[in-house]
């Protein structure tokens, strides 16, 4: 049975702005103005279901959406364990090579969160479960959600995730069945 996930990548917030690990809050008065114009203006592709991850930032970006989506926690940011609310200057300036390592070896996490092939297997069993349930879903997930969703669907190596940028609001979507998925790159949602 072929299913259609659209991944919609989270509109700015201050954490954002900052480059910040997992720096959960709502949105700016910006990403909140961006979010409610591209929901008047009908931007936003229908579907079957409506999923969100558990951050303020899928949740506000979801409602500014006209979304009623359930949340899912499977869907969540990368766990960046003590690193979380961090600024990634302030950590490299401190750490520089607990970062490096977390940059260059994908099986590494010195922050003792998730490592990047932790979150990669994570999504991945997501975005397989869905493939029985068939349809079109549409999800405001993270945008290191979306990387590792592309990375496992498309059978990237892991470093190919750092090599994948994720812009606020874009949409991202791929179709599949039987393990097997098709890419329609991110486009701005408008």
């Amino acid at each position: 049975m072929t299913v259609r996930v659209m991944l919609i990548s989270p509109a700015v917030n201050a954490a954002l702005r900052e480059a910040r690990f997992e720096g959960d809050a709502p949105l700016d008065d910006a990403g909140a103005r961006t979010a409610a114009a591209v929901a008047t203006a009908g931007g936003v592709p229908g579907a079957d279901r409506h999923l969100r991850g558990p951050s303020q930032r899928c949740g506000t970006t979801a409602e500014a959406l006209g979304l009623e989506a359930r949340t899912e926690p499977v869907l969540a940011d990368w766990d960046m364990g003590r690193w979380r609310g961090r600024r990634l200057d302030d950590v490299g300036a401190v750490e520089p090579d607990a970062v490096s390592a977390w940059l260059t070896d994908p099986s590494t996490a010195p922050h003792g969160g998730e490592s990047l092939l932790d979150l990669i297997t994570r999504t991945g069993r997501a975005l397989e479960s869905l493939e029985s349930t068939g349809g079109r879903l549409l999800a405001v997930v993270e945008p290191a959600v979306v990387r590792a969703a592309l990375v496992h669907a498309l059978n990237l190596p892991a470093e190919a995730f750092w090599r994948l940028d994720v812009a606020p609001l874009s949409l991202t979507e791929l179709s599949g069945r039987s393990g097997r998925w098709n890419l329609r790159c991110g486009r701005p949602l408008s």
